[in-house]
């Protein structure tokens, strides 16, 4: 997301503000119940730029020892070249198949220079110091496979297995972690990555064919541990073993020691490749110690100092967003976990449990996702008996009701009240239980053995009758409008979509224009064409006509049909750049008040005139890194939150539109999306030419896909535990009510739980969602152990995000970017102390296999554009439209923009070979082939990168006979050849995936600057772009850091 076309010139600034506020707003309400009808988002990265980022996670601070540079180009090698590291340094002849080491000696204060201080202001750990070479084997020959002997010691297990809880399947991981050596290694063979004409920050301005190099890197301090309750499991991702120091030998630990296969050192073809090390490996001592850790070390042989990882060891999410299995097992009638998931389905039992797990406890709802075929939501209709619901907590019944007295009573799961008045069970609803207690009829009553629902509501849980659907349409006809050519795609999408509109022949539509006055049309059936009335009064803006603004769009249609057409060329001589946008958005209030609906506005300059006019506050660099930063992003006029709260009130959603080359306040405007349940879709630097497809595609779902009206939400908890926050874009009605005039599939909403009681005395907690119902059980664990196993990482990053996005209108980015890292240290500092036996793994960083991708989404969601850099990184409007975006976004839609899909394609379409989505590669320029085509999709838009060796039939077969010029000036469409069809199809089999966003194509050839930059190398989230860390660094920078105070 960012500028669409990076060659257009950019035009001044302004600073923008996310409306975000931490707090919530509460205003009177009138209630009102669900009823059926449908709703998408844009933004795109920032031109590349230095970056200003001043503190980790982007600058973690020199290695002790060396500093790091501030990129590490490989060396290049001749294609064809063959090179092969050095063998490792021998320690002494090769002595039995099976030996001892002795523990390496740590280090202490009195051994080692003084820590480094990192820019957080808090010591690193010094690399402990050169232990004495003991005895080794030295590994030129073929080591015998791995050994695993001896059996668990007693003294090492952490905590008492849940009754609650089946025995667990999965295992704690942890993985290699990266460092950098302290001596170069031969370089591997590969094509070097000449830069462009202008050489990208970050990157080496590299020769090709040239022979260099790598300079050095500073010896890392410490080796990867993984961790588990079970059996040793084979990892999903090769690593390389390295020796693990071992503790003092001892009756127990006297076991046999096996060898581990030396991996190859493998060559990479990537374009930036790095230094590829060779490990070595021996077992861990014994079965204990690997039931508990599945003990996996990284180093070198003892007495070596030398590095000893593969990058490509570290844990990578190439399969998408998966999502834990264990939990799904363990309650088969919860909900799916696309309406619904938790941080951690293991839910503390105190207080004391709660404040050592520092991701937050908290749940991720989307309760209208969409569902494959075959899986929809069922419907009840109570129509005889009325909705069974509890008397005292007004939970939905639900599988976990338990039925008692032959079925004539219930009792809640929430809040373990009996029902037992004459209205428990109703005679229509009554059915005998057999002697396990469940009904007879369980096959007839989807809503007893189905977590998700959907209750036809009667009449007395609507404050008034359902609604009409109503689209209205507020559109800015200023000169930028008609020029862009906005105003022609709008119109034909709009009237492309009449027939597909919910509400059949209820449906209301109307429209408003407007540039330096207010155009109002009456589009009554029984009109030829629809007569414009204008309004120049500004100050005291009134609705001429009230009644015939708004028409049944089955009896007008013809009119609507006329006014469409006719609307392009009725303004294209328009030479006004005014917007009178904030009378123009009470006149559309005045308009709808009566029913409510959806309020469509389409905005191409800065409101200007009247009420709400917005000053051009400027990006003032000054302003960065000071207390004053975040009100840059900061709505600037109350009129719009006020406004907001108004439309909630009456039941009306607004989505904003946003196109301009020039600075808009997307902070501010955006108000009225966040605060009315709506989304704010960015269109910098609009080009009908160029954005035609994607405006169109992302109307047309706003406009046709499934939308509740009307609705409210709720999340009810179980007794002892409690909501206390909401994050999202809805208007809080009350402490726990969320008002949302209008909720789609596209929407997600996170929530933040916390224990009331001291200790809980349950087993269980249940949880139900009241928007359809959706309900879902989780165990109550005592063990800390017990909820890393069952943490979810999607939930967590999905929290973290909005909670980072929420400090950034109240902080400095840097000091949001540093909330996000130092939960993750404290979280993986927490798990370290948990194992008694950690003065063994000091030099092992230890994480469970459920959070092995948390410290990489950590990085990219720093990475991320509400979150990066600072001033020159990301333009402000940008900055909050993302911002926007990312606090509405589903789990997998959140998941997939943080770490992006990167595919390679040439040698499918060369093939002409069935296409594999699952092909996914490393974000890291290292993946890219000199002579390959790739695809990168992050849900909105598609990078397809062209390799300089890539043949140019390929590239003439995709672009046509333009493929030697400027690719900005070239579009990717379907031509008659075999290769263009394949790409298309794979294009559009992707789009298929995740239709809720429309990715538009931007072609890039390797080299070319700053285009390359701009659209792909900022989005490559492992490498270090413009300061920030790569992932290798980042890694180091969170052991270090977990190491402190462990």
């Amino acid at each position: 997301m960012g500028p669409e076309n990076p060659n257009r010139p950019n035009y001044p600034l302004r600073p923008a503000a996310t409306p975000f506020a931490s707090q919530q707003s509460s205003t009177p309400f009138s209630s009102s119940g669900p009823a059926v009808g449908s709703e998408a988002p844009v933004f795109r990265p920032g031109p590349p730029a230095a970056s200003n980022f001043q503190a980790p996670p982007f600058a973690g601070g020199p290695l002790v020892g060396t500093e790091i540079p501030a990129f590490r180009p490989p060396p290049s090698i001749r294609p064809g070249e063959v090179v092969r590291p050095p063998p490792p340094p021998s320690y002494g002849p090769p002595t039995s198949g099976f030996q001892r080491f002795p523990n390496p000696p740590m280090s202490s204060a009195g051994q080692v220079p003084p820590p480094h201080i990192s820019l957080t202001g808090q010591p690193v750990i010094a690399p402990p110091t050169r232990p004495p070479p003991g005895p080794a084997s030295p590994f030129s020959h073929p080591q015998p496979p791995l050994v695993s002997m001896g059996s668990p010691p007693q003294s090492i297990k952490t905590g008492q297995p849940n009754p609650n809880i089946p025995p667990p399947a999965d295992q704690r991981f942890s993985t290699p972690i990266p460092r950098p050596s302290s001596q170069p290694s031969s370089p591997p063979t590969g094509t070097s990555y000449p830069a462009g004409r202008g050489t990208y920050p970050g990157y080496a301005n590299m020769q090709p064919n040239s022979v260099s190099q790598a300079p050095p890197m500073p010896p890392a301090s410490f080796q990867m541990q993984q961790g588990g309750y079970g059996p040793p499991m084979q990892s999903s991702f090769p690593l390389q073993r390295g020796y693990a120091p071992q503790a003092p030998p001892t009756s127990l630990l006297a076991q046999q020691r096996g060898y581990a296969p030396v991996p190859p050192v493998s060559t990479s073809s990537g374009l930036y490749s790095g230094n590829q090390f060779q490990q070595h490996g021996i077992a861990p001592a014994h079965q204990g110690l690997a039931e508990d850790f599945s003990s996996l070390s990284l180093g070198s042989v003892p007495g070596s100092y030398d590095a000893g990882l593969d990058i490509t060891a570290l844990p990578r999410p190439l399969d998408g967003d998966v999502e834990p299995k264990s939990y799904a097992d363990m309650y088969p009638m919860n909900c799916d976990s696309r309406f619904l998931r938790l941080t951690t389905s293991g839910i503390p039992n105190s207080q004391s449990l709660a404040s050592r797990w520092h991701l937050s406890i908290g749940a991720v709802v989307c309760p209208l996702a969409e569902t494959p075929p075959g899986e929809e939501v069922p419907i009840v209709n109570f129509a005889t008996t009325g909705i069974i619901r509890c008397r005292r907590c007004r939970t939905y019944v639900n599988p976990y009701v338990a039925f008692t007295d032959n079925g004539r009573k219930w009792r809640c799961n929430i809040c373990s009240l009996l029902n037992d008045d004459s209205y428990a069970v109703p005679s229509d609803y009554f059915a005998h239980v057999d002697a396990s207690g469940r009904r007879v009829d369980l096959d007839q009553r989807p809503e007893l053995i189905k977590g998700s629902v959907e209750f036809i509501a009667p009449a007395e849980y609507m404050v008034r009758p359902p609604m009409p659907p109503l689209y209205f349409f507020l559109i800015d006809v200023s000169i930028s409008a008609v020029k862009s050519g906005m105003l022609e795609v709008m119109s034909q999408t709009i009237k492309s979509c009449l027939d597909s509109l919910p509400g059949s022949t209820r449906t209301q539509i109307g429209f408003i224009t407007y540039d330096s006055t207010i155009h109002f049309y009456n589009m009554k059936s029984s009109l030829a064409q629809p007569q414009m009335m204008v309004v120049s009064d500004l100050d005291d803006i009134f609705v001429p006509l009230p009644d015939d603004l708004l028409v049944n769009l089955s009896e007008s249609r013809s009119v609507v049909e006329a006014f469409l057409d006719s609307l392009p060329s009725m303004f294209q001589e328009n030479m006004n750049v005014e917007a009178a946008f904030g009378p123009a958005l009470r006149a559309a209030f005045l308009v709808m008040s009566q029913l409510g609906g959806k309020l469509l506005i389409f905005q191409n300059s800065l409101p200007s005139l009247g009420a709400g006019l917005l000053k051009l506050r400027g990006d003032d660099i000054r302003v960065y890194g000071t207390d004053k930063e975040h009100t840059l992003r900061l709505p600037e006029d109350p009129f719009y939150k006020q406004m907001a709260a108004d439309f909630t009130k009456y039941q009306i959603a607004v989505n904003v539109y946003a196109f301009s080359d020039k600075y808009t306040d997307i902070a501010t405007l955006g108000t009225l999306a966040k605060y009315t349940g709506g989304q704010v879709y960015y269109y910098p630097n609009f080009l009908a030419s160029i954005h035609k497809e994607k405006l169109k595609h992302e109307l047309t779902r706003d406009l046709t896909r499934e939308t509740a009206w009307e609705a409210v939400m709720r999340i009810r908890c179980g007794k002892g535990v409690r909501f206390t926050s909401y994050h999202g874009n809805f208007m809080l009605r009350s402490t726990d009510l969320l008002a949302l005039p209008a909720v789609d599939c596209d929407k997600a909403y996170a929530a933040q739980l916390s224990l009331e009681e001291t200790l809980l005395t349950t087993q269980t907690v249940y949880f139900q969602v009241a928007l359809l119902v959706h309900t879902a059980a989780a165990p109550v664990v005592t063990d800390l152990g017990e909820m890393y196993r069952l943490a979810d990482t999607g939930a967590i990053i999905s929290l973290f995000s909005r909670l980072a996005i929420e400090k950034t209108l109240s902080s400095k980015l840097e000091e949001a970017r540093n909330s996000v890292q130092h939960r993750i240290v404290k979280a993986l500092r927490e798990y370290r102390n948990l194992y008694a036996v950690q003065h063994r793994l000091s030099g092992r960083m230890i994480y469970p296999e459920s959070l092995k991708f948390l410290p990489l989404y950590g990085l990219a969601l720093c990475k991320s554009l509400p979150l990066r850099g600072g001033y020159s990184d990301v333009q402000l409007d940008e900055r909050s439209a993302a911002a926007y975006t990312m606090m509405a976004l589903p789990v997998k839609s959140l998941l997939k923009l943080l770490y992006p899909n990167l595919v390679r394609v040439d040698e499918c379409l060369v093939k002409n070979e069935e296409f594999d989505t699952k092909k996914r590669l490393p974000l890291t320029v290292e993946s890219l082939d000199t002579r390959g085509l790739y695809i990168f999709d992050d849900g909105f838009r598609f990078v397809i990168w062209f390799g300089k060796a890539l043949s140019p039939d390929i590239t003439k077969n995709l672009v046509g006979e333009d493929f030697a010029t400027d690719f900005s000036k070239v579009s990717l469409s379907q031509r008659d050849n075999p290769m263009s069809r394949k790409i298309m199809e794979i294009l559009n089999q992707c789009r298929k995936s995740d239709p809720s966003y429309f990715q538009l194509c931007h072609l890039v050839r390797q080299g070319d600057q700053p285009r390359e930059g701009f659209f792909l190398l900022t989005s490559l989230v492992e490498d270090q772009i413009g300061g920030a860390n790569g992932y290798a660094d980042w890694m180091v920078l969170l052991f270090r850091q977990v190491q402190q105070n462990a």
